[in-house]
């Protein structure tokens, strides 16, 4: 089937070429993930990326056998390394993975394509709700989606990580950006066809990794809540959470009659989806302040080129003649240093640029947003790595954050409070006509990678998460 897929599919050159394409993967999955066409582009893709992972080194176990062995002896290399690296700390080291709070930000913003799907590659398994092979698969789901709770919901709290630090404007990024995201979605829209694999990537995915644990305690050191990542660390333990989980999936889902040889080759295929895309190492050694700085300025350029008064000259130029061309961004920084509106080295409040920008009375209070303005501030103070003071034991408990809202998954059908609910009372009336393996479906597509935050969404995770209970 999938072969008359390829070739249906790759009958032109401009189609195969869009097929290739992530980020074509990753938008037309969440804006329409029933159409075929995406469905179709989503297998090709899955099946290019698992034909790269064959020609990749791993560290996957050879038989089922070991499974269990190799997930400890990962969690505790991974702990070992955690303890030289804060032990490093301790003695003087500068950060490993922040030198300054943009590039914190802009880690932040580099990896929202995948934490904006975070969990979609489970969303298949809602279908098997029936089936106790895929209850860890669908607890798991369940989790990341907070049980219908917005305060847990992965999403959702990613989102509010990014609009808190006022780095929710995503730039433009490239394709292998959106590879990790393109990859899961595509797992959760073609769950059925790739199951070994799903639960290949899937117990990969759940294992905690060494950069995990360095991007909360460097985030919380920069005064930037850690707790998408905290909550991460904990749910994902080797011990009863989603890592254990996932041994136990792959466990379930194994065949007792068929190939177990070819299921294996295939789980571990799945496992090395995870090596593909940008990783949190590479992202983070892309880093350059400078570079960053001129590309976020050149994004802003062809919004304040023609809005700026012409009584006032900086190197002989108008700032809307400085903003009229692409690739003058690096000399007017250099200008505005020279003429002293910008003075590097210090405290940027010292800078007459910065307080045109900073402040609730500041003449362009609101032209730049949390990131770019943190851009700035770096690059004007010329924070680095060198000026780092020892780190600060950090308490974590400070920055969790618990849920206030108790849920009565199935009492709020009276709900009458205005038209912000409204689209919750159109779900609730749907579901009082349909049986009740109808609701379950109906459920079940509120509950999709591009739905499940909304208010539809989070009510039908609770209405689920509700009758799911009395299945399993």
């Amino acid at each position: 089937m999938l072969t008359k897929d390829l070739a249906s599919a790759t009958s032109g050159a401009a189609a195969a070429t869009a097929i290739l394409n992530a980020r074509n993967v990753y938008n037309r999955l969440l804006e329409s993930p029933e159409n075929p066409q995406a469905r179709l582009e989503s297998r090709l893709f899955l099946q290019q990326q698992l034909a790269w992972t064959c020609q990749r080194p791993h560290d996957f176990p050879t038989e089922p056998t070991r499974l269990t062995h190799w997930m400890e002896q990962n969690t505790l290399k991974v702990g070992e390394r955690y303890a030289g690296y804060l032990d490093r700390r301790g003695q003087g080291a500068p950060r490993q993975y922040f030198s300054t709070r943009s590039q914190a930000l802009s880690f932040l913003q580099q990896v929202a394509p995948t934490k904006l799907v975070d969990g979609s590659w489970l969303y298949g398994s809602l279908q098997h709700w029936k089936d106790i092979r895929f209850s860890g698969l669908i607890l798991t789901y369940l989790e990341e989606l907070g049980e219908g709770d917005p305060s847990l919901n992965h999403v959702i709290l990613y989102r509010r990580l990014l609009a808190k630090n006022g780095c929710d404007t995503l730039p433009e990024f490239s394709d292998e950006h959106y590879v990790r995201g393109a990859i899961q979605l595509a797992l959760a829209y073609n769950a059925d066809q790739f199951l070994p694999e799903l639960v290949g990537y899937n117990l990969g995915y759940e294992q905690l990794p060494l950069h995990l644990l360095i991007t909360a305690f460097e985030l919380a050191e920069l005064n930037i809540d850690p707790f998408y990542f905290t909550l991460h660390i904990t749910v994902d333990n080797a011990s009863t959470g989603h890592a254990r989980k996932a041994v136990e999936a792959v466990q379930a889902c194994m065949p007792i009659v068929d190939d177990k040889k070819n299921f294996w080759r295939r789980v571990s295929n799945g496992y090395r989806l995870n090596d593909l895309g940008l990783s949190a190492d590479a992202i983070v050694q892309s880093f350059d302040l400078e570079d960053e700085l001129l590309r976020m300025l050149e994004r802003k350029r062809i919004y304040g080129q023609n809005i700026h008064s012409d009584f006032c000259t900086i190197g002989g130029l108008t700032v809307n003649d400085w903003l009229s061309a692409p690739g003058r961004a690096q000399m007017f920084l250099k200008t505005l240093e020279e003429k002293r509106w910008i003075i590097r080295n210090e405290d940027p409040q010292k800078s007459r640029f910065w307080r045109l920008i900073d402040g609730p009375q500041a003449p362009m209070t609101g032209v730049f947003d949390g990131y770019e303005k943190q851009l700035l501030h770096d690059w004007i103070s010329a924070q680095n790595v060198t000026r780092q003071a020892p780190p600060k034991r950090r308490n974590f408990r400070r920055y969790r954050k618990r849920s206030t809202t108790n849920y009565r998954v199935s009492s709020d059908r009276t709900d009458s409070s205005g038209d912000v609910n409204q689209e919750v009372r159109c779900v609730q009336r749907e579901l009082l006509r349909l049986s009740h393996e109808q609701r379950m479906q109906r459920l079940i597509h509120y509950m999709s990678p591009s739905k499940h935050t909304s208010p539809a969404g989070l009510f039908a995770t609770r209405e689920f998460v509700c009758a799911f209970s009395g299945e399993v």
